[in-house]
């Protein structure tokens, strides 16, 4: 006599063979093909992969969100066993919010900018009906307490620009969780967040799923988030899911080679790997370490900061103003051939430090060296001619190429500036550089938007090597990035800087990243110092409180995958 199903043991979620296209002018585009997922009540779930990889449109397809012509053309979806393939607008209205929440990924652009947080996270509630209109207030402060924000009652009456992106995504996930839904879809929830906001979000998020008994589908492109957070971890490939299984046991024995892929390029399951290699005392060729290669006696100094002072003019609630110090004394030095990271979350000063060290802002006090000589008292002139020496590479390729610009033109325009060569010299030194950064010749004659985010940052990455600095300023440069075009990113910065000797100064908030690339660290917190040193002895023994807060809070960093056979590392 066979065992009858109870509630529990019936998936929640289940896809068979689920098949998506979209319809566009050259013909019929397959985004999924014979993907397979299920979710049992309370269970986490991650789907993982790089952009493109269709887990954002598997996801909304759940959802009955697909964009444009999407449509699903094969195969089942079946929630609560009930069958919602082909569910009309109307079903789908009374399935979403109440059955199925959503925290999307762009908090700025998924909350209406003009429209309270309160009124908001009410519009939910009364679409979803599930709270009398008389007790529609009290709950939406009980939400915004829930999510974590403090004075709730005074939070629901402002606006998402009042808000910091930590907490317009609490926001999100108090609108995702309003009417108790059995399912929430998190699509990449923390990609924009500080490494320690981050943590506290996805705590929180485990813990109100916990007591309501929600299941949770993360969609992400990092690899430790989700097998920090997920049980059960799904890898999509070019549409298709490739493997699928628990968590930890994949990350340790992935078997499909893009599974492998991913997890070597992660930069959270990377430095596990480097910290797992120092605390064996182990050493690897393969791993970028600051220990003996940095800070030696005989490496000059090419930056010097010293008692650097930042402030600026703001308004007080009230209107009346008030100084704020961005920057409050601080002092570090770049050593040549090295790469030094300034580390901290949002509103820590070091974007306003970077920007002084590029002589882009005044400081307000306090000096900024380079090779001894003091660049805040430059003229005009010299300023200029310094530029070639110190070059930018920013964080957003889509932000900082001129969309009406070629490529050529990108690329070309520092050497036109500072008339330098003639346009025949001037076209061969483009054609190196394309080569310099692994992109083909052909792509001169493209815009950046026919290029994806990874192309995007070499180009950039071209034009910031056009002059032929000695000094690159990184601001978040990886940050926007998928974790292979990331690494892929991270070994052509290594690269270069090994064949032509330069010297980093890499502005970040990732320390798993940091982990990778960095010989030296200086720890900033609102706008101090806390704690500078060589890479390697600050993360075996951080002597901060605020420092071992950032690097526990990289997702993965703590997870134990072993080393050398394992992981496929050669130690020597």
């Amino acid at each position: 006599m066979s065992t009858p199903v109870t509630v529990e043991d019936r998936p929640l979620l289940e896809m068979r063979e689920v098949d998506i296209a979209f319809e566009s002018s050259t013909g019929t585009v397959q985004a999924v093909r014979g993907a397979n997922l299920t979710i049992y009540p309370g269970q986490a779930v991650a789907i993982v992969g790089e952009s493109g990889s269709g887990k954002s449109t598997t996801a909304m397809a759940i959802l009955g969100l697909l964009p444009g012509t999407g449509k699903i053309t094969g195969g089942t979806v079946t929630f609560d066993g009930r069958d919602v393939t082909n569910l009309n607008n109307e079903q789908w209205t009374e399935l979403r919010g109440s059955e199925i929440g959503l925290v999307p990924q762009d908090p700025m652009s998924n909350l209406n900018p003009v429209w309270r947080i309160g009124a908001q996270i009410e519009e939910s509630l009364r679409a979803n009906n599930v709270v009398p209109r008389t007790g529609r207030h009290a709950r939406v402060v009980e939400l915004l307490e829930e999510a974590g924000l403090p004075d709730a009652e005074r939070r629901a009456k402002q606006y998402p620009h009042e808000f910091s992106g930590g907490m317009r995504q609490r926001a999100l996930i108090a609108i995702g969780l309003a009417a108790r839904p059995k399912l929430l879809i998190a699509d990449e929830p923390t990609s924009a967040l500080d490494v320690t906001v981050q943590k506290r979000i996805l705590d929180h998020l485990d813990t109100l799923t916990a007591e309501l008994g929600t299941a949770v589908l993360f969609i992400t492109h990092d690899l430790g988030l989700a097998a920090e957070r997920a049980q059960h971890l799904v890898v999509m490939h070019r549409g298709r899911v490739v493997e699928s299984g628990p968590s930890l046991e994949i990350l340790r024995n992935p078997k499909h080679p893009y599974t492998q892929r991913l997890v070597k390029a992660a930069p959270s399951l990377a430095s596990a790997r480097i910290q797992s290699a120092k605390d064996a005392g182990l050493t690897s060729p393969e791993l970028k370490t600051g220990g003996e290669e940095s800070g030696g006696e005989d490496q000059d100094t090419v930056i010097q900061v010293k008692n650097l002072v930042r402030e600026f003019d703001v308004r007080g609630q009230r209107g009346d103003k008030k100084i704020l110090r961005a920057v409050d004394d601080v002092n570090f030095s770049v050593s040549r051939g090295t790469t030094t990271a300034l580390v901290g979350e949002s509103g820590s000063g070091k974007s306003t430090v970077a920007n002084m060290v590029l002589n882009l802002l005044e400081p307000t006090s306090g000096q900024v060296f380079y090779e001894g000589r003091d660049i805040t008292a430059l003229s005009e002139k010299e300023k200029f001619a310094m530029r070639r020496k110190m070059q930018v590479v920013f964080q957003n390729p889509y932000g900082s190429l001129d969309p009406m610009y070629s490529i050529y033109r990108c690329i070309e325009e520092p050497l036109r500036l500072h008339k330098v060569g003639d346009k025949k010299s001037r076209e061969k030194r483009v054609a190196e550089l394309l080569d310099m950064v692994s992109m083909p010749r052909s792509a001169m004659r493209r815009y950046p938007n026919e290029l994806s985010g990874g192309q995007r940052q070499r180009i950039a990455i071209a034009r910031a090597m056009a002059l032929s600095p000695e000094v690159l300023v990184l601001d978040e440069a990886v940050s926007a990035l998928d974790v292979l075009v990331q690494d892929q990113i991270l070994t052509l910065l290594s690269d270069l800087q090994s064949e032509l000797e330069l010297t980093y100064l890499f502005i970040t908030h990732d320390l798993a990243v940091v982990r990778q690339t960095a010989d030296d660290i200086v720890v900033m917190r609102q706008g101090a110092v806390v704690e500078q040193g060589d890479a390697d002895q600050i993360f075996a023994n951080p002597q901060n409180e605020y420092t071992r807060n950032l690097i526990d809070s990289v997702p993965g960093l703590n997870i134990e995958l072993g080393v050398g056979e394992e992981l496929g590392i050669e130690f020597e």
